[in-house]
C-alpha cells in the first residue's frame, strides 16, 4: 500500500491567505483541497467560534490535532491548516515528512485581511494587539516546520500561488 501524503501544506496566521491560496493552488494543480478547519465544523456541525466559547480551547486543539493526523494520513492534494494546528508537538512530528510552506504575513496586512470586527475567537478585545501577540508567538514555529517560506505581504493570491507552484514541483 502507498503512502498518502499532500502535495502540500498551508501553514501561516489567520489572515495569511491559506484558505484561498490552497484553492488557487488546488486548481492550477487539478488536485483536492481540503482545509482542516473546514473539517472541524463538518464533523461536529458546531463553528470554530462556537466550539472555544461552549468547550473551551483544549477540546477546540484535540479536535485540531485529530483532524489534521486525518488529513495527513488520507488527502493528497492541498492542504491548509488552521493557525494555531502547528501548536501541538504532534502535529509538528507529523509534518516533518511533508513539504510545508509558511505563508508569512505582517501586522499590518493581517489586520487588514482580519478586519478589526472579526468573530475570531482568539481576537477578543484589542484586535490589532492580539493579532501582534499571535504573530510574534508562532511565527518561530511556522518557520520550524517549513520546509518553504513564501511573503504575502502587498502580493495577491495568485502572486502568492505563482511563488509555492515554483518552489513545489
Amino acid at each position: 500500500m502507498t503512502a498518502v501524503a499532500p502535495r502540500v501544506v498551508l501553514v501561516g496566521p489567520m489572515g495569511a491567505g491559506k484558505t484561498t491560496v490552497a484553492e488557487i493552488l488546488a486548481g492550477s494543480w487539478g488536485v483536492a483541497v481540503r482545509d482542516t478547519d473546514h473539517d472541524i465544523v463538518a464533523g461536529t456541525g458546531r463553528e470554530i467560534s462556537d466550539i472555544f466559547v461552549e468547550s473551551g480551547e483544549d477540546v477546540f486543539r484535540d479536535l485540531e490535532a485529530a483532524a489534521v493526523a486525518a488529513a495527513l494520513a488520507e488527502h493528497d492534494g492541498v492542504l491548509a491548516l488552521g493557525g494555531g494546528a502547528v501548536l501541538r508537538p504532534e502535529t509538528r512530528e507529523l509534518l516533518a515528512d511533508v513539504t510545508v510552506v509558511f505563508l508569512r504575513v505582517g501586522l499590518t496586512d493581517a489586520v487588514k485581511r482580519v478586519g478589526l470586527g472579526t468573530g475570531r475567537p482568539l481576537l477578543l478585545g484589542n484586535v490589532r494587539a492580539r493579532i501582534k501577540a499571535l504573530l510574534d508567538e508562532r511565527s518561530p514555529i511556522y518557520e520550524s516546520v517549513a520546509t518553504h517560506v513564501v511573503e504575502t505581504d502587498g502580493r495577491t493570491p495568485d502572486e502568492v500561488a505563482g511563488s509555492i507552484r515554483e518552489l513545489v514541483a
